[in-house]
């Protein structure tokens, strides 16, 4: 996630702080409103809970967005550590092997020229 984006994700959480704020002040005006002596105004509580309700719905589909991202977001995705460690093992493993094989090599020469040299001696 570069800097622009995780700044454009900071500003719709925050954004979506601000509408928090603004969904509990309209919660607060709708419970003032029926707690009034003379009764609730029925188009106040209307407006109150039908712009609720948006702003709900608004932070709903935000922060499904914003954990969809964050869930996306792989810091490391493009390190080349891990496969530049497994090739130099894997080169390490095949020198040692190359190692043995000059070892067994030496050894088949070994024989091969004893027996030579065992055959020499019997003519």
């Amino acid at each position: 996630m570069d800097s622009q984006s995780q700044n454009t994700s900071l500003q719709r959480l925050q954004n979506v702080e601000k509408r928090i704020v603004r969904v509990l002040e309209l919660a607060g005006g709708v419970m003032d409103e029926m707690a009034n002596p003379s009764g609730p105004r029925k188009e106040l509580i209307n407006n109150h809970c039908s712009e609720f309700m948006q702003l709900i719905k608004d932070i709903q589909v935000t922060l499904r967005e914003e954990i969809k991202s964050a869930c996306e977001y792989r810091p490391f995705e493009k390190c080349d550590y891990v496969p530049r460690i497994s090739n130099e093992i894997c080169c390490k493993k095949l020198e040692y092997v190359i190692s043995q094989f000059d070892d067994m090599k030496r050894t088949i020469e070994g024989y091969h020229a004893a027996a030579l040299d065992h055959m020499a001696l019997d003519y």
